[in-house]
């Protein structure tokens, strides 16, 4: 995986991506219509914007560009929505499941494996970059 990027940087990508875009979605939500955690638009929008931007963005979401990372396919192709589906949604479907477990056993692969992939990238068959678009063969 060339330039595979570790824990804190994509630690680092997602509370950007909750501080910019899910924060002030729920906020937005809760203030004006009180719907809050209790209804499920603010999840709607939420899922489509980490499943549709980055098959848009070249693999970014908002924190990922800031912090200069990437998700691409193992063979360095950008990702499109049925990896995406993959990534995102099965993967969360099996991290519920699990009760949670399986977030932190992801979290142990990033840090400690040397191509930094979690479950989710290998459901998906996917991992997180440095490079640019373009800079992968």
């Amino acid at each position: 995986m060339e330039r595979s990027v570790g824990f804190w940087k994509r630690l680092g990508a997602s509370v950007l991506d909750g501080l910019i875009i899910f924060f002030p979605l729920f906020i937005l939500f809760d203030l004006t219509l009180g719907w809050g955690d209790n209804h499920p638009v603010p999840n709607i929008i939420q899922y489509l914007v980490m499943l549709i931007l980055p098959v848009l963005w070249y693999g970014y979401t908002v924190g990922k560009k800031l912090m200069g990372i990437r998700i691409v396919k193992v063979d360095g192709q950008d990702v499109g929505i049925g990896t995406m589906l993959m990534r995102f949604l099965l993967a969360n479907i099996l991290y519920g499941l699990t009760l949670g477990i399986g977030v932190l056993v992801s979290a142990f692969m990033v840090g400690i494996r040397d191509d930094h992939r979690s479950i989710h990238d290998f459901i998906a068959g996917t991992y997180v970059t440095e490079a640019k678009p373009g800079e992968l063969s």
